[in-house]
This record gives C-alpha cells, sequence and structure tokens, in this order.
C-alpha cells in the first residue's frame, strides 16, 4: 500500500507560479508511474502530468510548456512546478502513483490505484 501526501497548493494571481509536491509513505522505485490529476468544479477529472520510473514524461496539451513534472527517488517525491498559471488552472489537484505499466491514455480514462486527498489551486486576482 503507497500512501501519498501532497502540499503545496493555495491562492496565486495569474501568471504567478507554484510548486506542488507529493511524498510517497514508501520507496517510489516500485511504482512505476506517479501523475497529478486536477478535477475544477463541474468538469471532469483530467490527467495533467505524469513521469514513469524510466523519467519519460507526459503532459496534457493546456498545460504543455508550463508545467513541468519531475520525481527525486531518494526523497520518495514528486513535484509538479506550475508556471503562468490561469485562472483556469483552478483545481483540486491529486497525486496519484501506480505500480502498472499502462499508457498515458489509459491513465487518463481509469485513473491509477494509489491517491493523495488532493491540494487545492485557486488562480486569480
Amino acid at each position: 500500500q503507497v500512501q501519498l501526501v501532497e502540499s503545496g497548493g493555495g491562492l496565486v494571481q495569474p501568471g504567478g507560479s507554484l510548486r506542488l509536491s507529493c511524498a510517497a509513505s514508501s520507496s517510489i522505485f516500485s511504482i512505476y508511474v506517479m501523475g497529478w490529476f486536477r478535477q475544477a468544479p463541474g468538469k471532469q477529472r483530467e490527467l495533467v502530468a505524469a513521469i514513469t520510473s524510466g523519467g519519460h514524461t507526459n503532459y496534457a496539451d493546456s498545460v504543455r510548456g508550463r508545467f513541468t513534472i519531475s520525481r527525486d527517488n531518494a526523497k520518495n517525491t514528486v513535484y509538479l512546478q506550475m508556471n503562468s498559471l490561469k485562472p483556469e488552472d483552478t483545481a483540486v489537484y491529486y497525486c496519484a502513483a501506480d505500480t502498472r505499466a499502462y499508457s498515458a491514455s489509459y491513465y487518463s480514462q481509469y485513473g491509477m490505484r494509489y491517491w493523495g486527498e488532493g491540494t487545492l489551486v485557486t488562480v486569480a486576482s
């Protein structure tokens, strides 16, 4: 069982930056993929970014070029650096992880096995 705890959410002005962190309760060496999803009120859950154990990354079109996902295996932590934030980035952001190796489209549709409780990101002036 892997427990994930997010931190770093908050209120930021449009154009600003935030960095989300997700700490895993156990070694992430056994985890194939870690990712960040988000869900805004009235909208479907969206896979924002994912990173595999080999370092391969995948981004939603809406955030590519603005967000960067990274992982630090020594700290059992994955990060999401969010720059040039827009009001439409406002959502609850969830960290997720999976030991199974599937495609990004699979994770986007079905989610991942382990989830954090989420952290709210609000982009507003």
